[in-house]
């Protein structure tokens, strides 16, 4: 027996796992890491399902070849050849953009596809790359890029010093946290509790952590930009605004006051569905607090308003003089922390070609990758790429986009599992375990609540290319260089790159990310080195997080532009919703599952145990007036589509709303996921709306979709 200390890589958290195989190389356990320094000895079932996934027969261990219609597995060498056959002409004859990527989020938690992912689709040179952030998270980047001048300057919740958090469209005790990279969420919450803290929870739902928290607020859905701006009223109403230090580096301070003027407790009450003197309160309480800090997430980003919402959560921290201080909302400092994006952050330097919608930090809405794909004319999409994604069940219309894919000349995808989307491919690419690979969370350390890092090296031998390399064969093969690139060559380019950036020698003593990441460390701020984090299997620890304004600060004018014009020219829009009638249709909303983590780890046993959890919830008032019995079978329909779903009759939502779990669907042909086919769900996607979309950020509207709902 042999143990290997791991970093789970199958969410944010980034928890230390002790893995014990035997003598056969098998995974007979998997353990909480008590030394870890971050996550000391906490697992999650997703964590503990590791071996699940290293074991599970259905993984593709060979490229697969689609030949008449049937995959067929096919060495390297032939998938390569394929590529090089018939993408290279479509760029051609048809331009660069005709080849489209999407990158899904599995990648984010793969080093070799984060680093060498970006290597690929530059030199790709497509403006059509799409990713799961336009249905997650690009609100966040979109307004911390024009208030902080970096996409990538997300400040996190110092939830193990703050007293009062206040959380918004959020669930991170199913979660695991998000946009916030902490273990042991429960824990560090109840580590407010101890230091006579409190915590508010606004959701729809009654959420594992609304149940949790002392204070829960069942909000209409989509209506958190007002509860927002309404909190930001009554700070400026009652005096009660002070940022602090951060005077110094504000700008635009008035202006955030005239906007709010409109939006009152009592204009907002009747939309949010939330009391004004409630509001009153959670605005007197949150300034009152000894530190605080607000904290919005999935719920607030992909909704109609989710940039403004996203904006106003930092403007809260700021008003209150929360951000940048402990206890409050504070910005990680990574190991490996990129310089960013040190040029004024813009957005919109080219539009989609069917919908003109903007790009953002240098992707497009994948809610119009159908209509790039459908639409003839210059610049049609005829290729695909797809990266660890399953676009086909996590995009709005969902069956809209399945339909666009068979009209495509060539697609490729890599990935480990033949599922709903790579079913679709022509050739299907396939990586080692995680077991098989080494890690390093690159994107999550920069969100992380503590200043830590780990490094993991591959536990057991692959059989299988690392995905670096593949990343590398086909940037040889769209860069001309044919099928037989030289990889250990173009790996020292991208090396002598990162080091030219880093202004560092490059070093030939290691491959790979592994070289990669020494490179990074060795430029960033804490003087360490991979030999460093190698000798440290629990991983180093380098402190709380600390102030970093003005240095994290790269805006044109090098202040907080609390009033950035991107975002501000938005709230118009907003502030017309004051004046409109309450809808009282019902809206569809969705919900996670601390087992599960969108598509990707639903063909895992462990983690699939128990009833249904693929059920449409809905309030007993809704359901009596309905029709609608709890185990019954109900129709939701959209303008998208239609689907039909299981009831749940439960009060755990308000009246008004109905949720269905994100990320379900497996019962398409085609797909070799036993254990998913088994326990398909449905997907909610079928009836997301792909025309709804918030405006600045062009991400996808998932929360508060109008439906009708009646008995099947």
């Amino acid at each position: 027996m042999t143990t290997a200390h791991v970093t789970c890589p199958l969410c944010e958290a980034t928890c230390g796992l002790d893995v014990t195989l035997d003598e056969n190389r098998q995974v007979t356990r998997v353990q909480g890491d008590d030394l870890d320094v971050f996550s000391k000895g906490y697992l999650c079932p997703k964590g503990a399902s590791l071996g699940a996934l290293h074991h599970d027969p259905d993984r593709l261990t060979a490229p697969l070849l689609k030949r008449d219609g049937e995959f067929v597995e096919v060495s390297w060498q032939e998938a390569y050849d394929e590529i090089a056959r018939r993408l290279p002409p479509i760029i051609e004859e048809h331009g660069r953009d005709a080849v489209a990527v999407y990158a899904g989020n599995p990648g984010v938690h793969n080093v070799a596809l984060t680093l060498y992912g970006r290597v690929l689709y530059k030199a790709l040179g497509t403006k059509n790359f799409y990713s799961a952030t336009s249905v997650d998270q690009l609100p966040k980047h979109y307004s911390s890029g024009t208030m902080f001048g970096d996409p990538l300057a997300i400040p996190v919740p110092d939830l193990d010093r703050t007293k009062h958090l206040l959380v918004l469209g959020a669930n991170p005790l199913v979660s695991n946290g998000s946009l916030m990279t902490a273990p042991d969420i429960r824990g560090r919450l109840r580590g407010i509790r101890a230091r006579g803290g409190k915590i508010v929870v606004v959701d729809p739902r009654l959420t594992r952590t609304a149940k949790f928290a002392d204070e829960h607020h069942a909000i209409r859905p989509g209506a958190d930009a007002l509860l927002l701006f309404a909190l930001v009223n009554v700070l400026f109403a009652e005096n009660r605004v002070e940022p602090g230090r951060l005077n110094d580096h504000l700008n635009g301070l008035d202006d955030v006051r005239e906007l709010a003027r409109p939006f009152t407790p009592e204009a907002v009450a009747p939309r949010t569905g939330i009391d004004a003197a409630e509001i009153r309160r959670m605005a007197l309480e949150l300034a009152d607090a000894e530190n605080a800090v607000v904290y919005g997430r999935i719920g607030t980003t992909t909704q109609t308003f989710g940039t403004i919402a996203s904006w106003l959560v930092d403007v809260l921290n700021v008003l209150t003089g929360n951000l940048d201080e402990p206890g409050g909302a504070m910005f990680p400092l990574a190991a490996c922390q990129p310089t960013g994006n040190r040029r004024p952050f813009a957005v919109g330097r080219w539009r989609s070609r069917v919908r003109g919608y903007p790009e953002v930090v240098g992707e497009l809405p994948v809610a119009t990758l159908a209509d790039e794909i459908e639409t003839p004319g210059e610049g049609q999409v005829r290729a695909l790429i797809t990266v660890s994604g399953n676009p086909c069940l996590s995009t709005p219309n969902a069956g809209r986009l399945a339909s666009a894919l068979e009209s495509l000349d060539f697609m490729i995808s890599v990935d480990v599992y033949l599922n709903e989307t790579s079913r679709q491919a022509d050739v299907v690419l396939p990586g080692p375990s995680p077991l098989e690979r080494p890690h390093f969370d690159l994107a999550f350390y920069q969100l992380s609540v503590r200043n830590i890092a780990n490094w993991t090296p591959a536990t057991l031998p692959s059989a299988l290319p690392q995905e670096w390399e593949t990343m590398l064969r086909l940037t040889g093969i769209v860069t001309g260089q044919g099928p037989e690139a030289d990889v250990a060559a173009l790996d020292d380019f991208v090396a002598a790159d990162v080091a030219r950036r880093a202004k560092l020698d490059v070093t030939h003593d290691r491959t790979g990310p592994a070289r990669l990441v020494d490179l990074m460390l060795r430029a960033g701020p804490y003087d360490v080195t991979l030999a460093d984090l190698e000798a440290a299997p629990h991983g180093m620890d380098f402190g709380p997080l600390k102030p970093r304004i003005p240095e994290v600060l790269c805006t044109a004018s090098g202040r907080i532009e609390l009033a950035p014009e991107p975002v501000v020219k938005d709230v118009p829009r907003l502030r017309d919703e004051l004046a409109k009638p309450v809808d009282d249709g019902l809206v569809l909303i969705g919900r996670r599952h601390l087992s599960s983590n969108n598509s990707w780890m639903h063909n895992l046993a462990p983690l699939v145990r128990g009833g249904n959890r693929c059920t449409v919830q809905v309030h007993p008032a809704d359901a009596a007036r309905l029709g609608l019995t709890d185990g019954g079978l109900a129709s939701v329909t959209s303008r998208a589509g239609k689907l039909e779903v299981p009831v749940e009759v439960t009060d755990e939502v308000r009246p008004g709303v109905i949720s269905i779990p994100h990320g379900w669907g497996h019962d398409v042909d085609g797909a070799r996921t036993r254990v998913a086919r088994a326990n398909p769900g449905v997907n909610s996607n079928l009836v997301a709306d792909e025309t709804l979309l918030d405006v600045p950020s062009g991400t996808s509207v998932l929360n508060g979709i109008p439906v009708e709902v009646a008995p099947a």
